[in-house]
């Protein structure tokens, strides 16, 4: 039983990192890179641990849990900006030093390596905790939910890398973006434990709003994915 439950957590991170290695047509990485941005996924939960845990308390002391404001500090800075602000950091820290980065579909690769290491680790936890249904829910939700935002982050990593003007904007600018739609997804789930808001919006109408910041996303990053491909055929085919 537990062997099921492992493999069905492993399998999803490890099918979107196969594909959008297998997006990477023209000069694909080295495989040790990848492996390594996948462990420092793994890795970067535990300094989004630690803020969590050591932030929660003085959250659940400063505002009332029936409060829209908590939830919305609750989604957006303490797990959101947490949880990208690893990823991004681990990106940053190693991928985006290497000599391999060397076209801009590279930041979406190791971005999403990184973030597939994150929910990956990450979502072992959640599924050995509350079973098979959960593992299948966030197979088709949670889980491509970080790789959208890992694309988000890493189209913009891959601009920055080869703009000499405005790098730190666009590296902003993947990290804002990734923050954003991660803490909106969060934001309408959460909210379903808010009674003063469940008074007059149904649960269903909640999770709904939350599906529809996950469409989003993954509609912008398979743009990104396609607008990236693009940009690598032109510069491969039209040296």
């Amino acid at each position: 039983m537990v062997l099921s439950l492992l493999a069905l957590a492993l399998a999803p991170g490890l099918a979107i990192a196969f594909f959008i290695y297998t997006r990477d047509k023209y000069d694909r990485e080295p495989l040790r890179n990848l492996a390594f941005s996948f462990l420092l996924g793994v890795v970067s939960t535990l300094p989004a641990i630690l803020i969590q845990t050591s932030l929660q308390p003085v959250l659940d002391a400063w505002l009332s849990p029936y409060s829209v404001s908590y939830y919305v500090l609750l989604a957006f800075v303490l797990v959101a900006m947490s949880e990208e602000g690893s990823k991004f950091m681990m990106l940053r820290l190693y991928a985006y030093r290497q000599p391999a980065f060397d076209e801009p579909f590279d930041g979406i690769i190791y971005s999403v390596m990184v973030s597939m290491g994150f929910a990956t680790f990450e979502n072992i936890w959640y599924v050995l905790e509350n079973g098979f249904a959960t593992g299948v829910m966030r197979m088709f939700l949670s889980v491509p939910a970080h790789a959208a935002f890992g694309v988000l982050m890493g189209f913009h990593a891959g601009l920055a890398k080869f703009d000499k003007h405005k790098p730190v904007l666009r590296l902003l600018t993947g990290v804002l973006l990734a923050v954003v739609f991660h803490g909106a997804f969060d934001f309408f789930l959460f909210l379903q434990k808010n009674p003063n808001v469940t008074r007059y919006i149904s649960t269903g109408m909640l999770a709904f709003g939350s599906l529809v910041c996950y469409w989003i996303a993954m509609r912008l990053a398979w743009r990104a994915i396609r607008i990236h491909q693009n940009l690598s055929k032109e510069v491969f085919e039209n040296p």
